[in-house]
């Protein structure tokens, strides 16, 4: 009888101290939801909607002009819109309009240049139709993106820059399979 006993005792204390463990685990999801939230570690929390682009300069509004230009093609190029006012830091996203009313497919590439100069070191491209050959065929339109931001370390005196791309034929170059040219 006595070792029936104490083998419920064991039992008894084996159990409580399983409900206690079962208890302090469940306890330390919100104690380590606080730590988080004190610290600023991990804050899974927070809700996405409190969460800002800090490396955007809200102080600061610049106007970015667009411009564009073909060099010895029946090309018509031209910016979507003229102008847009950005902050530095802001992710931008402009397009661009190119035609070729030629009656013979050509391979085009876009220069970029930007007024005033200083400016090129700032504008940082994630996407642009600059990066490679645009072929067209004869009377074939595109609509082409840009995607940049602004680098908000841009100096404080410059509140305008220009974006200006100038399509240049690329003599010699292959135009895509099936597009009818052999």
């Amino acid at each position: 009888m006595n070792k029936e006993k104490a083998n419920r005792r064991l039992l008894t204390r084996l159990s409580v101290f399983a409900v206690l463990m079962f208890g302090f685990g469940f306890a330390l999801v919100p104690f380590y939801e606080k730590i988080c939230e004190v610290t600023g570690i991990n804050n899974l929390i927070k809700p996405a909607a409190a969460i800002e682009n800090t490396q955007i300069d809200r102080s600061r509004t610049i106007t970015l002009e667009f411009d564009a230009n073909s060099h010895g093609l029946d090309w018509e190029f031209k910016p979507v819109l003229n102008s847009v006012r950005v902050h530095p830091g802001e992710m931008i996203h402009v397009e661009y309009d190119v035609r070729n009313n030629g009656d013979k497919a050509i391979v085009g590439q876009a220069i970029p240049s930007y007024g005033p100069k200083l400016a090129a070191q700032y504008v940082k491209k994630m996407e642009c139709f600059c990066f490679k050959q645009q072929p067209l065929q004869a009377g074939e339109g595109k609509r082409m993106p840009v995607q940049f931001v602004i680098d908000s370390t841009l100096p404080a005196d410059v509140n305008t820059i220009t974006l200006s791309y100038t399509f240049f034929e690329v003599k010699g170059a292959a135009l895509p399979k099936g597009d009818g040219q052999g």
